[in-house]
């Protein structure tokens, strides 16, 4: 006997919120649960639109992606498009990533939470040097809020200048992205630096 399928009413909200953006255990309670109990009919439901849904239960979040082409067999128009990330906000993120892999090795706490200075500390280092010290704190203030905007840091509630490094992160800045860390990172350098020069 086959299973019946759910009803649209209980599958419309969770696949809308996955359309929109990752769902998060901790921003999206309801939606999450019901996703859990729903995950194979939402698998079927964006497998047409040639989408995969992921779902990391241990770290409490999921999210869409296109299906890779040897999956398919054929190219399928991108319904979520790649992004393309500058190389200040692109080193945030390897450096939040970092930050995230030490945070898990030492504390048993699940939330990393950093302060709007410890971001821009951890920025400085690797930015030309500039004789403008408030020019320089905006324009990281800017890739703090890029990467705000594609959901890696999230605001704390009633304290704008404490930013939780949300867990999905893993999930895009992976293991050997992170292996690769140090030679990225003298690359980054390197090429900021001739810029400094050029500029």
């Amino acid at each position: 006997m086959s299973q019946s399928l759910p009803e649209t009413s209980e599958l419309t909200p969770v696949l809308v919120q996955l359309l929109k953006g990752p769902v998060h255990r901790d921003g999206h309670e309801k939606i999450w649960h019901q996703l859990l109990g729903l995950r194979s009919a939402v698998a079927d439901y964006v497998t047409v639109l040639g989408l995969q849904v992921v779902v990391d239960e241990a770290e409490g979040y999921a999210y869409l992606r296109s299906r890779p082409v040897e999956e398919t067999g054929e190219e399928v128009p991108r319904l979520i498009p790649r992004r393309s990330l500058s190389y200040p906000v692109s080193l945030l993120l390897a450096l939040l990533r970092k930050k995230l892999a030490e945070f898990d090795a030492v504390s048993s706490d699940s939330r990393l939470v950093l302060s709007r200075e410890q971001l821009i500390e951890l920025v400085r280092t690797f930015l030309p040097d500039s004789s403008n010290e408030a020019r320089l704190v905006t324009t990281i203030d800017s890739h703090i809020g890029k990467v705000v905007d594609l959901g890696f840091l999230r605001p704390l509630r009633g304290q704008p200048d404490q930013f939780e490094v949300r867990r999905i992160l893993k999930a895009y800045v992976d293991g050997q992205w992170l292996g690769e860390f140090e030679a990225r990172l003298r690359a980054y350098r390197d090429r900021l630096d001739d810029e400094g020069v050029a500029s």
